[in-house]
């Protein structure tokens, strides 16, 4: 169903030029196998107890009645995501979640789709589909993008395209897949794609789905689900693991429930992450720049309440929470 939209988004990424980190030998992680399922089992009921720092209560939102909202860009089919290529061109493109980017350019969008891959995208449940894009801090040059999106059978596909020589079209055939992580359930799929000032390429994913993280993923190291990644796409082939991954895998941070969206501060480098709570807290993360390893502590906690319980040494509290 077509929709128009009123879409602020703001993805802040520093991408100045850097030289290759050493590689460590990389020792693929094994991923769940459990087969995609659309049953979501029933969620523990959260603790009330609270065993990291209170946060002091959130500014209020303006009240919207002060405000006269338009709609901007009409014909849209569930839009998730904006993103500017960074070439100078001025264009947004815009992520349809059935699959298909759009480009937005002097008050038109344009016909037809940059990219079009519903062919290959299922969207068959609300958190599935097309779900993030990243141009490469050199795409002016290498015209090569990034995506995030759910195959059909319902795992997380991790894919480069390339542009055309227009410079509006890209083809489905230049797809590369550089990652496919397994999928237990149909929800908590993440979907964040961005490059970091260090050049290497984020990926937030989610836990694996259903409801409380039922296989533990958000705390165990030895799966991808419930983390972000960092790899890097100018090495390797596919790409290699930076050899400063805190783990020796692609996992950067670990402890969340699903990372929806992440953006780096382009002053200060430190990287803030969206985790979409269970049913109680929302949470807001800060990873200081440069600094792996963090663990944010789902499903021990939601936002910075006790949720499944266990100790909060080690864990890095949120910043936010609502």
């Amino acid at each position: 169903m077509n929709r128009w939209m009123i879409f602020l988004f703001l993805i802040m990424v520093a991408c100045g030029s850097v030289e290759p980190i050493p590689v460590s030998d990389r020792t693929p992680l094994p991923v769940l196998d459990t087969p995609p399922s659309t049953s979501i089992s029933p969620a523990p009921v959260p603790s009330a107890t609270s065993a990291l720092p209170t946060l002091p209560n959130a500014v209020s939102f303006p009240d919207p009645n002060n405000y006269q909202w338009q709609g901007w860009i009409p014909g849209l089919e569930n839009p998730v995501d904006i993103q500017n290529a960074g070439d100078g061109s001025g264009r947004l493109f815009i992520v349809e979640q059935p699959g298909r980017i759009r480009i937005f350019a002097n008050g038109q969008l344009l016909e037809p789709a940059f990219l079009d891959i519903t062919d290959r995208v299922d969207d068959s449940a609300s958190e599935m589909g097309l779900l993030g894009l990243a141009f490469h801090p050199d795409y002016e040059h290498n015209g090569y993008f990034y995506v995030n999106y759910t195959e059909a059978g319902g795992d997380t596909a991790i894919a480069r395209y390339q542009v055309g020589a227009d410079g509006n079209s890209a083809d489905p055939n230049s797809e590369k897949k550089l990652l496919g992580v397994k999928q237990p359930f149909p929800n908590h799929n993440g979907g964040a794609v961005v490059f970091g000032p260090d050049g290497y390429l984020y990926l937030g994913l989610g836990d694996g789905g259903s409801g409380g993280d039922p296989f533990g993923n958000g705390q165990k190291l030895n799966t991808l689900l419930g983390k972000i990644l960092r790899i890097d796409v100018d090495q390797g082939d596919p790409y290699l693991v930076p050899g400063d991954n805190p783990f020796g895998s692609e996992v950067w941070h670990y402890g969340l429930r699903n990372p929806w969206r992440l953006s780096f501060d382009h002053v200060t480098g430190d990287m803030f992450i969206a985790d979409v709570g269970q049913g109680s807290w929302e949470e807001i993360d800060v990873a200081p720049a440069g600094q792996g390893g963090l663990n944010f502590g789902w499903n021990l906690f939601e936002g910075n309440h006790e949720y499944a319980g266990g100790s909060s040494s080690g864990i890095t509290g949120a910043v936010a929470e609502y």
